[in-house]
């Protein structure tokens, strides 16, 4: 039996198939959430350490997904024609790299730092065009075989499809479901690395000042459990519109993901307009809001960063805002438990 018919006829593969329909299913015309369904799965029934789906946006290829060694690549923007996304598109038919380094259609820039070193690409078509790719990556050469490849094709005409419906035939509504988060409406994950990395992008001659804040919901555990899940919907939809408030139009508002939210703040002149944003975007979230005749209590810890001043790329930008962020969330909980001691020295 050849590796293309064991890619079919395999019960694992198969299971495994039906195991992403359903997850897909369960998404609906969450359009991002089937993304990421897919390039979590793959990688656990193919030889793949990762998997990739890119976009097409005009002459660029845009990592919309990314899962295992590759999520670094998230929000990458690559020229289409220097790429072998771009390739496969242009051809529309699955390609494969067995070696990188010596693979002239591929464009190294996206991976020197991760580590790739053999890649299968398969196009995504919508309503008769093709509007992205599949990716699997390894960090191993020749780490692909045949099978991988009919797996891979299986895999994206599923993907197509479940496009195809949440978008309802419309492109512009493919891009807005494949950029935003389905629960509040914000930019998701994905958009936020996108434009983050395009505005600190190394080559720009001038670089422009930015502000970064990254929010995380305190207490969204306890809301779920005492009062459901849909009161935690509600809570971050509410968290989400508060801290929508606050930036300008330029301004980048996401939720990166559970409880996580990310702003980018274009022309911050100074740090001092920098904190005093997340002042007033802490005195938002820290206000209680009713849900089905009840007073929930929300707060936020809120770490900032400012480019160039605190790095000059995403990963120094971020881990100095995480760093403020878990500073704020220190000083509260210390806080609390003074208070704690005081009230108790008070009561005996």
């Amino acid at each position: 039996m050849t590796d293309v018919q064991s890619a079919s006829t395999d019960p694992y593969i198969l299971l495994e198939i039906i195991k992403l329909q359903t997850e897909i299913a369960k998404q609906g015309l969450d359009l991002s959430g089937v993304v990421a369904a897919v390039v979590e799965r793959i990688p656990t029934f193919t030889n793949a350490e990762g998997a990739i789906v890119e976009y097409i946006e005009g002459e660029d290829m845009v990592y919309r997904g990314a899962s295992g060694f590759a999520r670094p690549l998230l929000g990458t923007r690559v020229k289409r024609e220097a790429s072998l996304s771009g390739l496969c598109v242009r051809l529309g038919q699955i390609l494969r790299s067995d070696d990188i380094l010596v693979d002239p259609r591929v464009d190294l820039s996206p991976f020197g730092d991760v580590g790739v070193r053999s890649m299968v690409v398969a196009p995504l078509g919508h309503d008769g065009s093709i509007v992205g790719v599949l990716k699997i990556v390894s960090s191993n050469t020749y780490a692909f075989t045949v099978r991988d490849i009919r797996v891979l094709e299986l895999m994206s005409e599923l993907v197509a499809a479940a496009m195809y419906h949440a978008a309802r035939n419309e492109t512009n509504a493919l891009y807005q479901q494949a950029t935003h988060d389905a629960l509040t409406g914000l930019a998701n994950r994905s958009l936020f690395f996108d434009r983050l990395r395009h505005r600190t992008y190394p080559g720009r001659r001038q670089p422009d000042p930015l502000g970064i804040l990254v929010i995380d919901l305190d207490g969204l555990k306890r809301i779920n459990d005492s009062f459901g899940h849909r009161a935690g919907d509600a809570a971050l939809r509410e968290t989400a519109l508060r801290i929508s408030r606050i930036p300008r139009r330029t301004d980048i508002v996401a939720r990166l993901g559970g409880d996580e939210f990310g702003v980018i703040l274009t022309e911050i002149s100074t740090r001092k307009d920098l904190i005093a944003i997340v002042e007033r975007i802490a005195n938002e979230t820290d206000q209680p809001f009713r849900f089905e005749g009840r007073t929930l209590h929300l707060t936020a810890s809120i770490g900032h960063a400012r480019y160039p001043d605190d790095g000059i790329d995403v990963d120094s930008l971020l881990e100095a805002a995480d760093r403020s962020m878990y500073q704020m969330k220190r000083s509260r909980t210390t806080a609390r438990v003074t208070e704690r001691e005081l009230t108790h020295k008070h009561v005996f």
